[in-house]
């Protein structure tokens, strides 16, 4: 990663499943609620809000294109003020992407992140995401005893990004 000023350039690697809610038993370790919208899908340009606790962040984030196995892809997030994000948000013209993000801790430094999307809207779903530090760490990870909660793993499928939801459920941008 590197980071300059207020902006980080990483590559991202994840993994990522459907599952079919918030893991039983399991306790956050931290609650995230955010808006996001896209301003483009190709190359993938959003805007998103953070709030968790009393702290809330504005972030403007490019998406390079992922690597053919769906698995990586650069990053470029840069913080942005508020008033930016409200004035970057009446260019959408329809409503941005709520999501409730939900991070457990599994060992070893990985974070598992579940997201509920669009909570009680018709296409709301949820899905879950583990970051990795390397290829090789995310393709030899095993779920062990998160195996049932994480069986549909989409990472790689076609149609499965956030940027795509939005395609579908609010147009192109």
């Amino acid at each position: 990663m590197l980071k300059t000023g207020g902006r980080q350039v990483i590559m991202e690697i994840e993994r990522k499943w459907l599952t079919d809610g918030w893991p039983e038993g399991a306790v956050p370790t931290q609650i995230i609620r955010m808006d996001q919208g896209y301003i483009s899908l190709h190359p993938t340009v959003r805007i998103r809000r953070e709030t968790s606790g009393m702290l809330t962040r504005h972030i403007l984030c490019f998406k390079g294109k992922a690597d053919p196995q769906g698995l990586a892809r650069e990053e470029i997030e840069t913080e942005i003020s508020p008033d930016l994000f409200a004035q970057l948000e009446p260019f959408f013209g329809r409503p941005l992407i709520g999501k409730e993000q939900r991070r457990y801790s599994l060992g070893g430094g990985l974070i598992l992140e579940v997201n509920q999307v669009d909570p009680g809207l018709p296409k709301g779903f949820f899905y879950a995401e583990i970051e990795f530090a390397t290829r090789e760490a995310a393709l030899s990870w095993e779920a062990g005893p998160w195996a049932n909660y994480l069986a549909r793993e989409v990472t790689g499928q076609p149609g499965q990004s956030m940027a795509e939801y939005w395609r579908l459920t609010r147009g192109e941008p």
